[in-house]
């Protein structure tokens, strides 16, 4: 156990570029800072003491938002005086009825279970780290986000209805749900915590929190 903890404290010490995949050693940064992969200018991580309660409010938010975006019609369709109601659950159902089992599931891990795990994920994180406690277990976080971010395809979910609503544009009337609004702003709140904050900016602050 000693030779596997201090395993684990040596490889806390690099940092792999996700572009390019380069091994850098970590170095501290001073407030407002940020590393780059010095092959590719990737941005490695920064430190931002500031950053966990940004993070933690913005998840926060980014959960109400979720949870209003799968409960309320995204879109209203208006067909000849035919009106149609759409949400994400609906669309799941739709599918499972059409017999197109594999889309289906494939929407409802990548489009429900899995973008809610991630932002359940990030305020657990956030919340222990606040805390200084559980520091096995933001390890085993941080672990499990960074296989939970690649399989979260909740931008490309909206971005596909926004193309099909530009299609239908003329055809028929729409009318956009106030879930369709938190969709798109929960996607923004996502895109900020998973995609312009790397994964490597939570491993240097988890190790300024627990390894001073």
């Amino acid at each position: 156990m000693a030779q596997h903890a201090q395993y684990e404290e040596e490889l806390e010490r690099y940092v792999i570029c996700p572009r390019c995949n380069t091994l850098h050693q970590k170095i501290p940064l001073p407030p407002g800072k940020r590393a780059v992969c010095k092959y590719c200018g990737t941005i490695l991580y920064r430190y931002d003491p500031r950053y966990l309660d940004r993070a933690l409010s913005l998840a926060i938010t980014g959960l109400i938002l979720f949870v209003v975006a799968n409960l309320f019609p995204l879109i209203q369709i208006d067909l000849l005086g035919n009106e149609q109601h759409m949400n994400i659950l609906e669309v799941i159902s739709q599918l499972l009825e059409s017999g197109y089992y594999i889309v289906a599931i494939g929407v409802m891990f990548m489009v429900l279970i899995i973008p809610a795990m991630v932002i359940a994920d990030y305020i657990a994180l956030i919340v222990l780290m606040r805390l200084r406690k559980g520091e096995a277990l933001t390890r085993d976080l941080l672990v499990l986000l960074s296989h939970l971010i690649p399989w979260s395809m909740v931008d490309i979910f909206a971005v596909s209805i926004l193309v099909a609503l530009v299609k239908l544009t003329g055809e028929v009337r729409i009318h956009f749900g106030v879930s369709f609004w938190a969709l798109l702003l929960y996607v923004g709140i996502d895109l900020y915590l998973t995609k312009a904050r790397r994964i490597g900016t939570l491993w240097e602050l988890r190790n300024r929190i627990y390894h001073g």
